[in-house]
């Protein structure tokens, strides 16, 4: 959610929803009274929105796939891993990959609240906060996958991990068939951030990303 803290304050309140008006009211308020530097709220906004994000996840899958050794470190250390890429920080310092197999998928969820690798994920989808989302996603994992249009084979095994505020997980998905001839960055942008989380899979080929 992009917010300007130069906005017009004539702007119609109607263009607002009920709790991005709160959120502007509170904004507001703390900016008066000197707790938020409005630049510095702009900067972090800005910093999630254009320099963290999916694509910082999809380098670090994009590196697993093309380096065995690298895959190995993320699987067994994944927060030392992914700072070797110059990924981290706030949101990301405990973080566990997970791997997809033939046989089993894998999908994140976090049922108390909403904790997500922001650093690595950047901002979280709506529908990942959502209570239906966290509820279902640990009695009906399969049926929540068959919402996003996922529909895994009865045989495959769906293990469902619950991030908490000291331990964040991602998904490693595995590399589709016939990419071999792609190199690291076209096989970054395959991967999608519901990939990450569980609820998608990588594209088949670039064009499709």
């Amino acid at each position: 959610m992009t917010q300007h803290h130069d906005h017009d304050h004539d702007e119609a309140s109607s263009t607002l929803s009920p709790i991005a008006a709160r959120v502007r009211a509170l904004e507001s308020i703390l900016i008066e009274k000197g707790y938020v530097d409005p630049a510095a709220l702009d900067a972090l906004i800005a910093r999630y929105e254009t320099q963290v994000g999916p694509h910082d996840g999809a380098r670090v899958v994009a590196r697993a796939w093309v380096d065995p050794a690298f895959r190995e470190r993320l699987l067994n250390a994944a927060t030392p891993a992914i700072a070797e890429l110059g990924i981290g920080g706030r949101g990301g310092e405990h973080m566990v990959v997970v791997a997809n197999t033939p046989e089993t998928h894998n999908l994140v969820v976090c049922t108390l609240c909403s904790c997500y690798p922001w650093t690595v994920l950047g901002l979280p989808p709506v529908w990942y906060k959502s209570p239906p989302y966290r509820a279902r996603a640990v009695i009906d994992p399969r049926g929540v996958l068959g919402d996003f249009g996922l529909v895994l084979p009865d045989a495959t095994r769906i293990t469902v991990w619950d991030s908490t505020a000291e331990l964040r997980y991602m998904v490693l998905p595995m590399r589709p068939p016939g990419t071999e001839t792609l190199d690291e960055m076209q096989l970054a942008a395959l991967v999608s951030r519901d990939a990450m989380i569980g609820t998608g899979l990588p594209a088949a080929r670039e064009s499709e990303a």
